[in-house]
């Protein structure tokens, strides 16, 4: 992760979520991040409609041009790389995985603007729609409102190893001669 904002999302998202794959999405508190508010979005996972924002902060709203609540992410992307975009959405929201994505998108005056995405799944819980929640933060000035997204790069940002306590034996007699070790945590 290059972008400051993504780095701290991600810290406060990792701490939340301690030894499981991904925190609830009662977990993440919005004061917490406050500074970073405008920066994030949450979106549905729903890929027939193209994986709608269900909120996004004030800057995505500002830098894509217009309030995106209902609307499709994956539009927003370019139709070469809108099946790559899709399908890390799903290793996202299925296989709880963070994503790290490079894009690059055309600004208001012909520019092109570079631009940092980070996708963070919540843990799923039984009857209720599966979410994720990410960051999209520009590098550089102000370019106004950007298209046209492009993938550059991507990444996914496994849960570190968890260290292994040391193995407790059991032994426990079955039979004249045999004996079996039941391996306990």
């Amino acid at each position: 992760m290059k972008h400051p904002s993504s780095r701290e999302f991600f810290a406060y998202w990792d701490q939340q979520r301690g030894h499981a794959r991904a925190p609830d999405r009662g977990e993440i508190e919005p004061g917490a991040v406050r500074e970073l508010l405008g920066d994030i979005f949450v979106l549905s996972y729903d890929p027939s409609a193209g994986y709608p924002f269900r909120v996004a902060g004030t800057r995505v709203c500002a830098l894509l041009g217009c309030d995106r609540k209902g609307s499709s992410f994956s539009a927003l992307f370019n139709p070469g790389c809108r099946r790559e975009i899709e399908d890390i959405v799903g290793v996202v929201a299925e296989e709880m995985l963070a994503a790290v994505a490079g894009i690059t998108a055309t600004a208001e005056d012909g520019a092109v603007a570079h631009l940092e995405l980070l996708l963070l799944p919540f843990n799923h819980r039984a009857h209720t729609p599966l979410s994720l929640t990410g960051l999209l933060a520009p590098f550089g000035g102000s370019h106004g409102a950007v298209r046209d997204f492009n993938l550059t790069s991507w990444r996914y940002l496994g849960h570190p190893p968890q260290p292994l306590g040391p193995r407790v034996l059991r032994k426990l007699k079955v039979a004249r001669g045999l004996m079996v070790y039941e391996g306990l945590r």
